[in-house]
């Protein structure tokens, strides 16, 4: 005999409630590739982690419910997932801001290569930190950090009961200033290097006027800039780790209490 599925209007509701929260929070978190992937692949991305947290769906009452009122509470819950989204993107781009730095002074920014994310031209350095900080991301388990983080605010905050506390935003605010101190620290003792190394040569171009250094410190500034960076990725999983703990709690503080 056929067998029919039949899913209720409450259940419908349901799910688009999570899949709305859960998409606005893949929309920014740094998964590598994920924005060149088929579209298909990341809407079946989207509906199988929401079947995944099926247990936290909430039960809705589809005759209290219109249209209007529908759509408000599906991008509310996107907003909600959008921000969870942000804390754990800020993580990354302070390796990004720091990339980006260093490579306007290194000379690397007259080189550019195809950002496999977002498919434009990009700085050879900035891609190199964007990736290693993305594989570094799941290396670390922090993916798993963000779903259990995504499930427990479905817990904490039931979809279609999404209210923003204005406590949430100093932490966010903080977040992000976090990521510009950062990124700044990281790349300040290399361009305080590259200074020296441009003071030094313009010392030596004064001693001696018919020396063409020019051809000499685009050389030497990106070998040093590589040298001290590669020395200084040893450090990055530390400091990931500090950052994401920071970023988890802004999360939670975007939560509520």
């Amino acid at each position: 005999m056929p067998t029919e599925v039949t899913l209720s209007l409450a259940t419908v509701y349901g799910f688009a409630l999570v899949l709305a929260r859960l998409t606005g929070a893949l929309v920014l978190v740094p998964m590598p590739g994920l924005s060149a992937a088929p579209p298909m692949a990341r809407v079946a991305l989207a509906g199988g982690l929401t079947m995944a947290l099926v247990a936290r769906w909430p039960v809705v009452d589809p005759g209290s419910i219109s249209a209007a009122r529908l759509a408000g509470w599906a991008l509310a819950e996107g907003a909600l997932g959008a921000g969870i989204g942000v804390t754990a993107a800020i993580v990354l781009e302070t390796f990004v801001l720091a990339a980006q730095i260093l490579g306007l002074q290194a000379g690397y920014a007259y080189a550019s290569t195809i950002d496999p994310n977002t498919q434009a031209d990009s700085g050879i350095l900035l891609v190199f930190a964007q990736l290693g900080a993305s594989l570094l991301f799941f290396a670390g388990g922090l993916d798993r950090e963000v779903l259990r983080l995504f499930a427990g605010s479905l817990e904490k905050i039931p979809p279609g009961s999404v209210v923003f506390a204005p406590a949430a935003a100093p932490a966010l605010i903080r977040l992000g200033a976090t990521l510009f101190s950062t990124g700044l620290r990281l790349a300040f003792p290399v361009v305080a290097l590259l200074v020296m190394v441009d003071v030094a040569l313009a010392l030596v171009g004064r001693v001696n006027a018919q020396l063409q250094l020019l051809s000499l410190a685009f050389p030497l500034k990106m070998l040093l800039t590589l040298l001290v960076f590669g020395w200084g990725t040893l450090l990055f999983p530390r400091i990931l780790r500090e950052l994401s703990g920071q970023a988890f709690a802004a999360a939670r503080h975007l939560l509520g209490p």
